[in-house]
Formats: structure tokens, C-alpha cells, sequence
């Protein structure tokens, strides 16, 4: 049997260490292979979300756009990530933020209502929900914080840190949009960082 890459992909993954390789084969079953070019929305914002994904190939951003159309970039999310707007499809209504392709990309998507029955069916799925959900609530908490305690040049060691390997990905506004400042003072918080 061929495995594709995306499939290879699940199987190396740390998210699906603890679940039997029969589940993760139920799971990819039940997947559908979706390819975004850049710059296409996974979910829009105002919709209600169905699906949710594994990202095997690319990266995206969640963002929050406001009634003049600015952006503010919620988080980044490369290869090996779950997207979603899970608490938009638990509660079954739209979601506050969009989720962007910054590049051309490849998503593992399930829908909702098959997870749902495939999380009934065995413990390892909720196993994986609440390692999922932790990561997030984590993040979530570190990045209040941050913005809370931490100056523009802490918070930008801190994306630094987070992110390896992923600055050369991004545009410099993404980036200052993450980190809640202007790309002006971006420009000058790298240019201290290289002297």
C-alpha cells in the first residue's frame, strides 16, 4: 500500500502518538485532502464553521478584521497544526476570525459531525481533543500575559522563540499585526536587534 505524504504526515505526527494506528486509520478514513493557494480562507469570518483541519503542507493565520478592515493577526499556524474555529462549531454559530493560507497549502479536513462520532467510538480521540484544546488554552494565557507585562522588543524575542524558522514566511505587517504594534516600530525593534 502507498502512503501519499499528507497521510504520512498524520502518522509522524506527536498529536497522534497515543492513538492506536487502527484509529488513525479510521481518522484518515474519514479525511478529505483540500489544496488553498495563498491568500484563500480556509473558514470566513461570518460563516459557520463545518470542518476542521490538520495542516500537512503551508501555513496560516487566524485574524479578526474590523468594520474598517485592519487586521489583527490572533495567531500563526504552520505545518502540523490543527485549524478551526472549534467554539464557532461546537456552539454551531459564526465564527469571529478567518482563517488564512499564507502560502500555498494542504489541509487534512473532517467534518464535525464525523468527528464527533468518531470521538464517541474511542477514549484516544479524547485524549487528543483535550492535548489539543490545553496547547490552546496555554497559548491563549501566554499571550494575554505578553500583552499585559511584556514590551514590543520582549514580545518580539518571545514570537522569535515560538515560531522558529517562520519570520522569513511572513510579511513584516503580519508579523507587527501578531505583535500588536505598527510595521514602522517593527522595522525599528529589528534594526536594535541587529546592532
Amino acid at each position: 500500500m502507498t502512503i501519499n505524504p499528507a497521510t504520512e504526515k498524520v502518522i509522524q505526527s506527536p498529536w497522534f502518538s497515543g492513538v492506536p494506528s487502527s484509529e488513525t486509520q479510521r481518522f484518515l478514513s474519514l479525511t478529505k485532502l483540500v489544496q488553498l493557494k495563498k491568500g484563500d480562507r480556509f473558514i470566513e469570518a461570518g460563516e459557520t464553521p463545518k470542518i476542521f483541519g490538520f495542516v500537512t503542507k503551508g501555513l496560516f493565520r487566524f485574524l479578526y478584521t474590523d468594520q474598517e478592515g485592519k487586521e489583527y493577526t490572533k495567531v500563526f499556524m504552520p505545518e502540523h497544526s490543527f485549524v478551526s474555529a472549534y467554539s464557532a462549531m461546537v456552539l454551531n454559530q459564526a465564527s469571529y476570525f478567518s482563517i488564512e493560507a499564507l502560502e500555498d497549502s494542504e489541509v487534512l479536513t473532517i467534518s464535525y459531525v464525523s468527528w464527533l462520532r468518531l470521538k464517541e467510538s474511542h477514549p484516544c480521540w479524547n485524549e487528543l481533543l483535550i492535548k489539543v484544546l490545553e496547547k490552546a488554552f496555554i497559548m491563549k494565557e501566554a499571550r494575554e500575559r505578553e500583552f499585559l507585562f511584556l514590551d514590543a522588543e520582549s514580545r518580539y524575542q518571545v514570537f522569535l522563540e515560538r515560531f522558529p524558522n517562520l519570520e522569513h514566511r511572513l510579511k513584516q505587517h503580519m508579523i507587527a499585526s501578531y505583535l500588536g504594534i505598527a510595521p514602522e516600530s517593527l522595522s525599528r525593534v529589528r534594526k536594535k536587534e541587529l546592532s
